[in-house]
């Protein structure tokens, strides 16, 4: 008789109504895999994407669904059992992850739900300082942030370029983060100044306070004054943003310097980048224990501080969606589990 549990499907797609809180069949980790009985899981961009059915991308790019399925990739739980080749976690562990991405882009990887198998390679022990909530909060944005900024960490094709993104030293150097206040921005802020740079945040003004108590040297309010009116002479702008006209931000960065794009989906600055000697970098991100090992060394002493920007149960998975579509997010939103 096959197991179940509660989960977050999706039957179709659509707007944050389709998704159904609902018995599910419990998974069985495979030799290689740990069964993760989920605390709490996090809401990220390609969650909305995905059960919005990729609707942004071109018709030949989206999505062949296998219905129902389970949205999610981040996670931090406990091990409620283990393959029969993993030996490095055993039940009871605290751990946390991003869950086979994007190798299962498009088809869900199954977060959203009491429980959920992970490979091995992909899990970390969850910091011991922080919650679970806190956590969840934290893979896919931070994977991401330090993937762009420290260490890309795998040798995979890079979709978006011909060549794989390289980070860039940034000790002394002069940084601004577009999209300071969301989930992949305030964790930005913090690693770059980690690194050693010296951070502009660019937010709405909500953000201000928050921003500064993380490191942010200065602050422009976007929604009072031009970027490119008030900042010049970056040695890097990271973009976390997306949408029209990211071309502008070649105009505040200096000769030699780079811009690394979150999304670059849209970006037609690449011969005014060249002939003014700027890099244009992007990078997919990519899940790994290993990475999230050292990220969670942050995390447990406070270098590192994950933003709750609102918490749901589980069970309300269709209004933290909603929330989501809301903009103006000061950090993660975040799923109960128990």
């Amino acid at each position: 008789m096959t197991e179940m549990m509660e989960a977050v499907r999706l039957h179709e797609f659509g707007g944050p109504d389709v998704l159904v809180y609902e018995d599910a069949p419990r998974p069985a980790p495979a030799s290689d895999e740990v069964l993760v009985r989920v605390h709490a899981a996090s809401i990220n961009p390609p969650d909305l994407y995905l059960r919005d059915g990729y609707r942004a991308l071109p018709p030949e790019w989206r999505p062949n669904a296998t219905f129902p399925l389970i949205l999610g990739t981040d996670v931090s739980g406990a091990v409620a059992a283990v393959g029969e080749d993993v030996s490095e976690f055993g039940i009871g562990d605290e751990v946390y992850a991003m869950v086979r991405f994007p190798d299962d882009l498009m088809k869900g990887s199954g977060a959203y739900a009491d429980y959920v198998s992970v490979p091995a390679s992909e899990l970390a022990k969850k910091p011991s300082g922080i919650d679970h909530l806190h956590a969840a909060g934290a893979p896919m944005s931070a994977l991401t942030v330090w993937q762009f900024l420290v260490e890309l960490g795998h040798g995979f094709a890079n979709p978006f370029q011909s060549l794989p993104h390289a980070p860039i030293p940034l000790a002394g150097k002069r940084v601004l983060i577009n999209g300071a206040g969301g989930g992949v921005g305030h964790l930005a802020v913090q690693i770059a100044k980690w690194k050693g740079a010296d951070v502009t945040a660019v937010a709405s003004g909500k953000h201000e306070t928050l921003l500064r108590e993380l490191g942010a040297n200065q602050f422009i309010d976007y929604t009072k004054r031009s970027i490119e009116d008030v900042a010049q002479d970056f040695d890097l702008v990271m973009d976390a943003v997306g949408g029209a006209n990211i071309e502008r931000f070649l105009k505040v960065i200096k000769p030699g310097g780079a811009l690394f794009l979150v999304n670059p989906l849209g970006f037609s600055g690449h011969e005014e980048a060249t002939k003014r000697g700027i890099i244009v970098s992007s990078a997919q991100v990519r899940s790994s224990g290993a990475q999230l090992g050292e990220i969670g060394r942050l995390l447990d002493d406070g270098t590192l501080r994950v933003v709750i920007d609102s918490e749901f149960p589980l069970a309300q998975a269709s209004a933290a969606h909603q929330r989501a579509t809301q903009g103006s997010i000061q950090g993660k939103i975040v799923l109960s589990a128990v």
